[in-house]
């Protein structure tokens, strides 16, 4: 199955359980999200047909909230911080051995869909600045050696 190919039918029993709610546009793209790592268009048209919320109401709640994702992500999530303490200290050097050692660029993922790279501004930990969230992991005081070394002991 390609990141493109989705069991549509995965999604019948979130549909089945908020059909009366029309107000549950958030947990059934919460619930969704959770099944495809991301909001496939074909599940939002699916959501559309199935519950009568209109597609443009779909899309306007995934694209408002940060938690939701349009496109596929990797099945690793590194986010670095480039708020003002993790920028002075180095938090570019991060991105770039990040980028470098895993076939990635900021903001995407690398072809295999398992590592995705994420610029965050403020982690609310700048006395370890710089920081790093790996898989919901705080990595502080990160080096760019550190950092790749981390993630490769993901697997």
């Amino acid at each position: 199955m390609t990141v493109t190919d989705i069991d549509i039918g995965l999604i019948e029993p979130i549909l089945q359980e908020f059909r009366e709610q029309k107000g549950a546009v958030i947990p059934i793209l919460q619930r969704t999200q959770d099944i495809y790592g991301y909001l496939p268009e074909d599940a939002m048209v699916e959501i559309s047909k199935k519950s009568g919320i209109s597609i443009s109401q779909l899309y306007g709640v995934a694209t408002f909230y940060a938690q939701f994702n349009l496109e596929p992500r990797g099945r690793h999530l590194i986010q670095i911080c480039d708020g003002t303490a993790c920028h002075v200290k180095g938090a570019q050097k991060l991105v770039e051995a990040v980028e470098n050692g895993f076939d990635l660029e900021a903001g995407g993922s690398d072809p295999d869909f398992e590592y995705t790279l994420e610029i965050v501004y403020c982690l609310g930990s700048c006395g370890l600045a710089p920081i790093a969230l790996v898989d919901g992991q705080v990595y502080g005081n990160t080096t760019a050696d550190s950092i790749v070394k981390n993630i490769k002991e993901l697997d």
